[in-house]
């Protein structure tokens, strides 16, 4: 049953088994083009706890020089791999935004993984979504407000669920407090993989 909150609306079970083992192999290929590489904090130089690439025209990157998105791969010099056919799909099927994803952020969360409360905001254009997959281990998602103090309450993401942030929903803080190891198995050694998908220009 899906649930829908102010602009955030949960599909669990969106992508079936086969359709998870079909994301998982285009993803392996994506990643011997855009290995996956670490992100670090602005200034600090402080590694996030993900690993990551992209997939799209442009990518989301975090360096000394800051948050932004690029056409190419900061190791390789390449572009990224080109946007899946069904991921496409899936942007058109659960958004009402006429416009295509530009960017796919690829996060791979081993069992100490984190991500702390943030919000979305290094896009142009707030009135398009995000859209977010979860492959492989569950993971304890948060998610607030407006504010970062805002109240906050949580969800168990699972293999094969999607969430929408839209609306209101858009700009809310959001995070993963922790990965719960061995609760999927569609991963040969274990982790969760997370794509995000974002239109990053104004149309």
């Amino acid at each position: 049953m899906n649930k829908h909150i102010a602009g955030l609306t949960f599909l669990p079970g969106y992508f079936d088994a086969d359709e998870q083992q079909d994301l998982v192999t285009l993803l392996r290929r994506a990643v011997s083009d855009a290995p996956l590489f670490q992100p670090v904090m602005p200034r600090t130089g402080k590694p996030f706890s993900v690993r990551m690439t992209n997939l799209g025209e442009l990518g989301w990157v975090s360096d000394l020089q800051g948050y932004r998105y690029q056409p190419l791969h900061p190791l390789t010099g390449r572009p990224w791999p080109a946007m899946p056919e069904v991921l496409l799909d899936l942007w058109h099927a659960v958004t009402a935004y006429p416009h295509p994803p530009q960017a796919c952020l690829v996060n791979f969360y081993d069992a100490s993984a984190r991500m702390g409360l943030h919000q979305d905001r290094d896009e142009e254009d707030f009135d398009a979504p995000v859209v977010s997959v979860s492959l492989g281990d569950t993971a304890v998602f948060r998610v607030g407000g407006l504010e970062r103090k805002s109240p906050t309450s949580s969800a168990k993401l699972r293999s094969g669920d999607v969430v929408v942030m839209g609306g209101e929903a858009r700009l809310f803080f959001h995070g993963i407090d922790r990965i719960l190891p061995g609760t999927s198995a569609l991963l040969r050694e274990g982790g969760r993989i997370n794509l995000t998908l974002r239109r990053v220009d104004r149309p």
